[in-house]
């Protein structure tokens, strides 16, 4: 009994040593395994199918995304009797759940990225290279523009009266509240997707396989009912070409710029915050 005594005392012992109640996350012993770098330009993916085909289910995934965005944005603004639609909070389920299916379909292909800020951010953090996120940028944007037009091809007079589904800063609020509000929008929705997307978290719930998208469709749709008011919220600069190039009239390119430059910040932030602070790699030593 002694020995069995000295035995467990042991194995606790061990154990307090590995892994000191309350600091799990410092834990420096891995259980997953951590990908290498994107190499920044990678000239022979364009000879892989898996490239294209990547790019193809980020314009497919784009192209489905504003198609039911904006067709549910047109659906509330044409609506006199706004009792009858499903409102804001429907606009941002709409934006949400699209983004949760979409992430969900189109993981384990591309990445499902279906926003260049998203795009981006994962770039700076080298998760891919720069061949790939140029080529899926330039297919996104694409799948934006068809889904828009489809959209107005459906209701061509409705769509030009109710501005598209192009984004602005609403009247009562200047152009740095609205740029504020989509870099503090993206910074939520790129630190969500950097945090989901986690080799440490993957293969701590790798039985989970619905985890990743599901925190990553919920930010969008908290995100929306926050600055639909503001900006109508872009997030997606994708999104918001592919509206305002519809849409084309003079004053949906008033502020446009705010929708490509105030992502693109929050999505750096959100990639130095998580690769400085969070995985804190730059101070990692070797053992």
């Amino acid at each position: 009994m002694e020995g069995k005594e000295e035995d467990v005392k042991l194995g606790a012992n061990k154990f307090s040593e590995r892994q000191p109640i309350g600091t799990s996350a410092q834990n420096t012993d891995k259980d997953y395994k951590e990908p290498p770098p994107a190499p920044f330009f990678e000239p022979g993916e364009l000879k892989s199918w898996s490239f294209w085909r990547a790019g193809i289910a980020e314009f497919m995934a784009t192209f489905l995304f504003l198609y039911i965005t904006v067709l549910t944005v047109m659906g509330v603004a044409g609506n006199k009797n706004k009792c009858a639609t499903v409102g804001i909070q429907g606009i941002a389920w709409a934006f949400g759940g699209m983004i949760f299916a979409l992430v969900y379909c189109t993981a384990g292909i591309s990445g499902g990225h279906i926003n260049p800020a998203v795009t981006f951010g994962l770039l700076l953090a080298r998760k891919l290279s720069l061949t790939r996120a140029v080529f899926y940028m330039i297919m996104q944007c694409l799948g934006a523009i068809c889904g828009a037009g489809v959209v107005k091809g459906f209701q061509p007079a409705n769509y030009q009266m109710n501005n598209g589904g192009a984004n602005f800063v609403a009247p009562g609020y200047t152009k740095g509240d609205g740029l504020g509000a989509e870099i503090v929008g993206t910074f939520v929705l790129v630190y969500t997707v950097f945090s989901a997307t986690d080799a440490k978290r993957n293969a701590r719930d790798s039985h989970v396989p619905i985890l990743a998208p599901l925190p990553i469709g919920f930010a969008v749709f908290l995100v929306h009912l926050a600055t639909i008011p503001i900006t109508g919220t872009g997030i997606n600069p994708a999104r918001s070409l592919g509206a305002a190039i519809i849409y084309n009239r003079a004053h949906a390119w008033d502020d446009h710029w705010i929708f490509w430059v105030g992502p693109f910040i929050g999505a750096a932030l959100a990639a130095l915050y998580h690769v400085i602070v969070i995985r804190a790699i730059p101070f990692r030593t070797k053992s």
